[in-house]
């Protein structure tokens, strides 16, 4: 088993309700799942769009990174993803953020999250519920990496 973390976020529709359920969807594939509370956000990177909910998982799985990645990318689409253009609003987004200790940089996949050490609204909920995990990058944990941000 192995350890990860995912990133929920949701700006569109019934946020609260998509990323309540992605998180049930998730138990199939990641045993004692523990999600954080909602944290609504202002959107960052993606131009002029309505809040952001977002929140954290974290759990246990038997799957591949890569095969976790298809998972994850499965869910969104149940709950109704579109990607018409780069930094869409949707229904939910869900991101694997870190997957162990382990560092995978490959084509198809990035982890850690190429970018959560710069984003307030992962690590702030990410931190509720494993603030004490250590970035394999950085050596950072997950709470000093949100102190850094100010």
């Amino acid at each position: 088993m192995t350890r990860v973390a995912i990133a929920l976020g949701s700006n569109l529709g019934d946020r609260a309700h998509y990323l309540r359920e992605a998180a049930e969807a998730l138990r199939q594939d990641i045993s004692s799942l523990t999600l954080s509370t909602l944290h609504e956000t202002v959107p960052v990177g993606v131009g002029d769009q309505p809040l952001f909910l977002n929140a954290a998982a974290v759990g246990c799985t038997t799957l591949a990174a890569p095969d976790l990645l298809a998972a994850l990318l499965g869910v969104e689409r149940q709950f109704g993803r579109e990607r018409p253009h780069l930094g869409a609003p949707r229904t939910l987004d869900l991101d694997l953020i870190l997957y162990g200790n382990e560092v995978v940089d490959t084509a198809a996949l990035a982890v850690p999250h190429p970018r959560f050490r710069e984003r307030r609204f992962v690590l702030a909920p990410l931190a509720e519920i494993a603030g004490e995990w250590c970035d394999p990058v950085t050596g950072r944990t997950i709470q000093e990496l949100l102190d850094l941000l100010g």
